[in-house]
């Protein structure tokens, strides 16, 4: 079948561990077209960006935001996308757990937040546990935290048995 190209979406996330121990988990999406557009009297070329936008959080061992930063580099309704960055300093003070994405959407839904840094939140936290696995696993003499955390790694599944024995639970499978 033929197609013809006309917008791509990257999303990029990183983690870094500071020199202070805090680690700062970062999220970029860009945005682009094929074909110069014309938006809100704003003539952006092809392959320039229509979004972009970066979302940081400064988490520490305990999964807890400490610092959020949040910038609108390129919008499309310049002098009003951008107003709303600063509001994402409400993430700081929650913790990287269960229920956190159902708090997010309560501060950041709709009128409250700006749609597209509000999607980078699911993915930086989800690079937070990447960029911090090891040291949280080793830290801690409890389950760890990706099991009941998808399919392949339910309490009483077989990649729980074979990979974490001593956190394998047959029939006590709990969703998250």
């Amino acid at each position: 079948m033929e197609r013809e190209l006309l917008h791509t979406r990257r999303i990029e996330l990183t983690g870094y561990k500071r020199a202070d121990g805090l680690y700062d988990i970062e999220g970029h999406l860009k945005d682009t077209k094929t074909y110069d557009r014309n938006s809100n009297g704003v003539v952006r070329r092809a392959g320039d960006a229509i979004h972009e936008m970066r979302l940081r959080i400064t988490v520490n061992l305990d999964l807890l935001i400490v610092d959020a930063h949040a910038e609108s580099e390129v919008v499309p309704y310049e002098g009003f996308c951008e107003l709303i960055a600063p509001d994402y300093k409400k993430l700081i003070g929650l913790k990287l757990e269960a229920g956190f994405m159902r708090e997010t959407r309560k501060l950041f839904g709709g009128v409250n937040g700006c749609t597209h840094l509000t999607e980078l939140i699911g993915g930086v936290a989800t690079a937070a546990f990447q960029t911090m696995s090891e040291e949280i696993n080793a830290l801690n003499e409890s389950q760890p935290f990706q099991i009941n955390g998808c399919h392949a790694l339910v309490s009483d599944g077989e990649a729980v048995r074979t990979f974490y024995p001593k956190w394998f639970r047959p029939g006590v499978a709990q969703e998250s």
